[in-house]
């Protein structure tokens, strides 16, 4: 492999001749073999996207030439593609404050941009840096690629999720199965009426993400090392702000108070709290589904679903609910990375939190699992739930909880007998309430109607 030198504050250093990085992301390179996880390219593409923002912002008011403005900007295009991905090598257990990935982007912009203006023009530091620190740009690197995953690739595919619902409880009206509660059978409820409490479930989480947004479109950017806004122009702020907005085309804003939003990370863990919502509730969608379609003889049977891959090398024949597995393994990674959220932001000392690598790499894959396991488990099992009407109308027969249509006529106690009769004599449950004498077969006939307890109102 071919080297050039780079140099730095702290000396020289051998650097690949093919890679824009310079001395300080070689140092870091080379100092953290740790994992091996690198930084989300998420985080990647928001400090394109901030650092453009940010040369636009300074141009603007008078910090830096169009020249150099123009240079940066062609670059950042380039990391915001994606084209320069390979550019930036850091691992997510680096320093806690992200520095080292803000210099990795300031040194690759510097030179990519020196490439493409043909001569030396920016530097690191003093050009794609200017008016910033690591302490503001990484939160704000943070809360732009949150933002971006949530609305750019969680909600698309909740939404497609919540029409697949909406669409089998329109083909699953009237159809009444058993109703279960404590694993035990229950009042019957219609199918489509079970499909509305998963609709309703999506629908509720994505509520509760909205309502995370708008902490996450607050930005640091403008806060500089401590909050103070320390070497970086007045209005830069708000004007940097404006040019985030512009280049993603949402609404951000700079933080009230920088202090809190270079130390607190309060928005990123209400925000991760409305995940773990969103994976309990996938967790109990997808274990009902895997309940209900168990067997295919011996379990519930109660629904069919897309039989994708033979699921045994001994038993054959054999399919699984392998879709509602991997959603449910899903929920426990994202159950578990809000506790790794939680305790990194519980560890902001004075005025820096210095966990945030961690956290938003927890949060990020957080938002990444869901989105693709739901497309996953939209596309593969949900979209081609079959109710199995026969078996649903079966359970709802032999059901002992129907008796509970019989308490306004006999009262509690007369139909738990009645219950228990049927249930000890395996006789139905018309036979035992004939035979105790609570009611005339066609007075039985008259008020035992199953289907109709789950519409009760109408």
């Amino acid at each position: 492999m071919e080297y050039r030198i780079e140099k730095d504050t702290m000396g020289e250093m051998q650097v690949p001749a093919d890679r824009y990085w310079a001395a300080q992301t070689q140092r870091s390179f080379q100092n953290f073999q740790v994992g091996g996880e690198i930084m989300p390219r998420e985080i990647t593409h928001a400090f394109g996207i901030l650092k453009k923002a940010a040369a636009y912002a300074n141009c603007k008011l008078g910090k830096l030439p169009e020249e150099k403005r123009d240079a940066i900007a062609a670059a950042c295009d380039e990391v915001i593609s994606g084209e320069l991905n390979g550019h930036f090598p850091l691992v997510v257990w680096q320093t806690g404050s992200g520095t080292q990935s803000n210099m990795n982007a300031n040194e690759v912009i510097a030179n990519r941009g020196n490439e493409i203006a043909g001569k030396k023009l920016l530097h690191p530091n003093d050009d794609i840096n200017k008016s910033q620190s690591s302490n503001d740009t990484f939160p704000t690197a943070m809360h732009i690629a949150a933002v971006l995953a949530i609305e750019d690739q969680l909600f698309p595919a909740m939404d497609k999720l919540i029409a697949t619902f909406k669409r089998l409880e329109e083909e699953n009206e009237g159809i009444v199965k058993s109703g279960r509660t404590h694993l035990q059978d229950a009042v019957p409820i219609a199918f489509s009426q079970e499909i509305s409490g998963w609709r309703s479930m999506i629908e509720k989480t994505k509520s509760q993400l909205e309502l995370a947004l708008p902490g996450l479109k607050e930005l640091a950017l403008g806060g500089t090392a401590v909050g103070t806004g320390l070497n970086a122009p007045a209005g830069f702020a708000e004007e940097v702000a404006a040019q985030v907005s512009a280049l993603t085309g949402k609404t951000f804003v700079t933080a009230a108070n920088k202090y809190h939003a270079l130390t607190a990370k309060d928005e990123l863990v209400f925000a991760h709290g409305a995940l773990k919502a969103l994976a309990c509730n996938l967790m109990k969608i997808a274990n009902d589904v895997r309940w209900l379609a168990s067997g295919p003889r011996d379990g519930l049977g109660e629904i069919f679903i897309p039989e994708n891959e033979p699921g045994s090398s001994i038993m054959p024949g054999k399919v699984n609910p392998t879709q509602c597995e991997s959603m449910t393994m899903v929920a426990v990674q994202v159950m578990a990375n809000d506790v790794a959220v939680s305790m990194g932001a519980s560890q902001g000392n004075f005025e820096l939190n210095v966990f945030m690598p961690v956290i938003i790499y927890n949060f990020l894959q957080s938002v990444r699992l869901l989105s693709t396991g739901i497309i996953s488990f939209e596309k593969n099992c949900v979209t081609g739930i079959k109710a199995n009407k026969e078996k649903m109308r079966h359970n709802l027969y032999n059901s002992l909880m129907l008796v509970t249509a019989l308490n306004p006529y006999i009262g509690y106690e007369n139909a738990a007998k009645t219950a228990k009769k049927a249930y000890k004599e395996n006789i139905s449950l018309k036979e035992a309430c004939v035979a105790l004498g609570f009611l005339t077969e066609e007075k039985f006939d008259e008020v035992f109607r199953p289907e109709e307890m789950a519409y009760p109102q109408k």
